[in-house]
């Protein structure tokens, strides 16, 4: 029975066996959406589109700022009950970061709980929504569309700098707790508004990657598995997918993934980006959470020529396919043609593996 992208898509997230493997880009990469090759990428492949936004709902809408420029850097200046906090952002001409973020101490934990919350608005909420419906609406049966969202452990990962963000794991556990603990009250509500204003098909949850690289096991178990855990069931609740990033070293924090109840795994990196071991990982997964990876995006299917990313793809679909497996990049979002004309080449071999 042949099935639409979006239907194959649906049985391999609830680790059935579909007509195929789908071979999924993960977003258009690169390309131009009206270019030939992204018509005929969305046509042929299996692809996964992240669309929507979260509208600040960690910090919300009653922050009070102010924003300065000085040349190639941006200074937004917070208010709190409890004092200033500032930020700054420098651009080039290629791409923008933050290099000095606003907490730097444990106490300006107590300075960013003080600012006054209020959620986001009906219009934000409402702006993310026609994203997340025209994106929908676009593919159509052509692939399937998740709303993209963080965890709450992004919230004290975006607002402390990696190194203070592991000394305030380290010196100070249980304000980094209770910053957890608030972002997820807020990111619930938040996600409740969403599943209750529009047919949303699945949620990306994004954030992992902040405790299982940079903090360790414990850290993931306390900041990510049990408050993890509480918003998939939300998600469930509401009739909604669970997708799951975190990039990095996977393989000893499979069984808490599994714990936390998601629908579906990504990158799962093989060495050197990662540690995953494709058949170990689909012995533990096999049944409770699809796999959808893991050929690296730009140092594969951006580089490699044709037959040598077959190769690799027959020999992942051989030991994860054909059921609950996904064969997808690793969701960089950086890919360019040569990685879309090998997309279209791996969706010839799971043809011609399923009719095999």
């Amino acid at each position: 029975m042949h099935m639409t992208s979006r239907e194959r898509l649906l049985c391999a997230f609830s680790c059935g066996t579909p007509d195929r493997v789908p071979v999924s880009p993960q977003s258009l990469g690169k390309l131009n959406r009206e270019s030939e090759l992204a018509k005929l990428l969305i046509e042929r492949t299996d692809i996964i589109i992240y669309a929507g936004s979260a509208c600040n709902c960690f910090i919300g809408s009653a922050v009070k700022f102010d924003v300065e420029t000085d040349g190639a850097l941006t200074i937004i200046t917070y208010y709190t009950k409890k004092g200033k906090l500032r930020r700054v952002i420098k651009s080039t001409g290629i791409t923008r970061a933050t290099i000095e973020f606003p907490c730097k101490l444990p106490e300006d934990v107590e300075k960013l709980l003080s600012i006054p919350y209020e959620p986001p608005t009906d219009e934000e909420l409402k702006s993310a929504l026609a994203d997340y419906n025209w994106w929908k609406d676009y593919i159509g049966e052509n692939g399937i569309v998740l709303f993209g969202l963080p965890n709450a452990i992004c919230f004290p990962a975006e607002w402390f700098s990696p190194h203070d963000f592991c000394l305030l794991w380290a010196d100070a556990p249980n304000a980094m707790i209770e910053l957890v603990k608030v972002a997820n009250e807020r990111l619930m509500m938040f996600v409740e508004r969403v599943c209750k204003a529009g047919s949303i098909d699945g949620f990306r949850i994004v954030g992992g990657e902040y405790a299982s690289v940079q903090l360790g096991p414990k850290a993931f178990d306390i900041l990510v598995r049990q408050f993890d855990k509480q918003l998939v069931k939300l998600i469930h609740d509401y009739g909604a997918i669970a997708y799951y990033h975190n990039h990095g070293p996977i393989m000893r924090y499979l069984e808490a993934i599994i714990d936390i109840g998601v629908d579906a795994l990504d990158p799962l990196e093989a060495p050197p980006w990662g540690d995953c071991n494709m058949v170990e990982a689909k012995r533990i997964l096999k049944g409770k959470v699809c796999i959808v990876g893991n050929m690296d995006d730009m140092e594969v299917l951006n580089k490699k020529e044709p037959e040598e990313v077959l190769a690799i793809g027959k020999e992942l679909i051989s030991v994860a396919g054909p059921d609950g497996f996904v064969l997808s990049g690793t969701a960089s979002g950086t890919y360019g043609e040569k990685a879309a004309t090998n997309f279209l080449k791996l969706v010839e071999l799971a043809e011609q593996m399923a009719s095999a």
